[in-house]
């Protein structure tokens, strides 16, 4: 996701390169620290969401991470990926991958840690590929 954004300005990286999407550069590396943190921290651990999405007003605006990330800057952005993933590499340190989440789902109860990183690999494959796309359009850089 960081590679893919390099070299970006924070006015690039906020950029809207779809007109009919609210999908920026900035958006999904914003959206996929929540990802994770969603993930790992929150539900495989049982721990409270860290700042920023503990006080985050997603009860107003479900995509704040999203619609909020246009005016964050693309370096702060990166060191709040950065540290969700962090997060997520010390609470998988030392578990099987057979060990359940300690928050259950209401409708589809407990997830492994298999299940959550086949998912993280999915959802990050997923937007690497809409930041190829975005960067295309914003600077003609291409993925690899």
């Amino acid at each position: 996701m960081l590679r893919k954004a390099e070299g970006l300005t924070s006015e690039q990286a906020g950029r809207r390169a779809v007109p009919t999407a609210d999908l920026t550069v900035a958006g999904l590396i914003k959206h996929m620290a929540l990802v994770e943190d969603h993930w790992f921290t929150s539900r495989l651990s049982g721990l409270d969401m860290p700042e920023p999405w503990l006080s985050a007003p997603f009860d107003d605006d479900h995509d704040w991470d999203f619609h909020s990330a246009p005016a964050d800057d693309i370096e702060d952005l990166r060191s709040l990926y950065e540290a969700s993933c962090r997060r997520s590499r010390e609470v998988i340190e030392g578990l099987s991958l057979d060990h359940l989440t300690a928050k259950p789902e209401k409708e589809r109860g407990q997830f492994s840690l298999r299940w959550i990183m086949l998912h993280m690999i999915e959802e990050t494959a997923r937007h690497a590929g809409h930041i190829d796309l975005l960067r295309e359009a914003i600077d003609g850089e291409t993925g690899d």
